[in-house]
């Protein structure tokens, strides 16, 4: 059996970090993670094709459906048929949705505050300094 590395234990950190973080603050606000990334994703953008709302949120097109008649159900959105091609459908806040996404961007301002207390500037621009180089590490091509 192979030791575990430095680079397991860093990559462990971060996934689990990663995967922590996405449902975090849903459970925080007592929904699920693609509902409130739904409602804030509508919010920034406005109406939405459901087909850019599946990329966007990682979803299938059934996925995207449920959660936009959920919210239709509950006079948080609306849908339409989209007027410049028929075979798509747009969704779009309500008044009433517009609230709890504005709501909910406050809460998670807060939030991530709050999951900042203590680290300081320069601990995060270090963070993002390394994400970001990774990232562009995982764009490159390997080298022979």
């Amino acid at each position: 059996m192979r030791e575990e590395t430095p680079e397991d234990r860093f990559f462990q950190e971060l996934g689990g970090a990663c995967a922590e973080l996405r449902q975090a603050f849903a459970r925080h606000v007592g929904m699920g993670a693609q509902r409130v990334q739904m409602l804030i994703r509508l919010r920034r953008e406005g109406e939405t094709s459901h087909s850019e709302l599946r990329q966007a949120l990682g979803v299938d097109g059934a996925s995207v459906t449920r959660l936009v008649k959920e919210l239709e159900a509950e006079g948080l959105a609306g849908r339409r048929l989209d007027p410049a091609d028929n075979r798509y459908t747009l969704a779009a806040l309500t008044p009433a949705g517009e609230r709890m996404a504005a709501d909910l961007e406050r809460s998670h301002q807060a939030y991530q505050e709050r999951l900042l207390g203590g680290v300081t500037a320069q601990e995060r621009e270090i963070v993002l300094g390394a994400l970001r180089r990774i990232r562009a590490n995982v764009s490159e091509p390997e080298k022979p």
